[in-house]
């Protein structure tokens, strides 16, 4: 058990080595893209962050968020943030919460299918994330809330099927 961990944090440490670098190298070019000097469309400010949860197998998930994400080169910086969301199963519906700070309520879309949910945002930021399930839902019971830059979505997912009662039958 202890070198699973011990493998983990390897990777986590890389992977913080590699953030860093990344950062170094981002603060020493100028911000300006698709332009020159002040006329040209400035991407910032930039977000990135991560989250790491032990599943119910024993085995660490880790889930980037944010408007930056590694690239071959260099790191590749959009101009849509992809905000840190959680997703509970709740048993008979999911909660989802997705932090959108600095949105009106008025400019956040959501669009649900039965096996997904798509959020997006626009002010001053733009936010997009797609959320799939793993049971599919009910889209026309999703209900959401939003205060104080948190977004709350609950949808309950469909009614299984009831499986057949068999009956046994006795070998003569």
């Amino acid at each position: 058990m202890s070198y699973e961990f011990d493998d983990w944090f390897k990777r986590i440490r890389k992977m913080m080595e590699e953030f860093d670098k990344m950062f170094e190298e981002m603060l020493r070019e100028p911000m300006y893209f698709s332009g020159e000097g002040k006329s040209g469309k400035v991407i910032g400010p930039y977000y990135y962050g991560f989250s790491v949860e032990i599943g119910p197998d024993g085995v660490p998930k880790v889930r980037e968020w944010g408007n930056i994400r590694p690239g071959h080169v260099r790191p590749v910086i959009r101009d849509t943030i992809e905000p840190f969301t959680d997703v509970f199963d709740e048993g008979d519906h999911y909660r989802i919460i997705v932090d959108v700070p600095g949105v009106e309520k008025d400019k956040i879309n959501i669009e649900a299918t039965e096996r997904s949910l798509t959020i997006s945002a626009s002010n001053d930021r733009k936010y997009y994330k797609e959320v799939s399930f793993a049971e599919p839902v009910n889209p026309d019971t999703a209900k959401a809330q939003y205060r104080n830059g948190v977004l709350t979505i609950t949808i309950e997912k469909k009614e299984k099927t009831k499986k057949e009662k068999g009956v046994k039958i006795k070998v003569e």
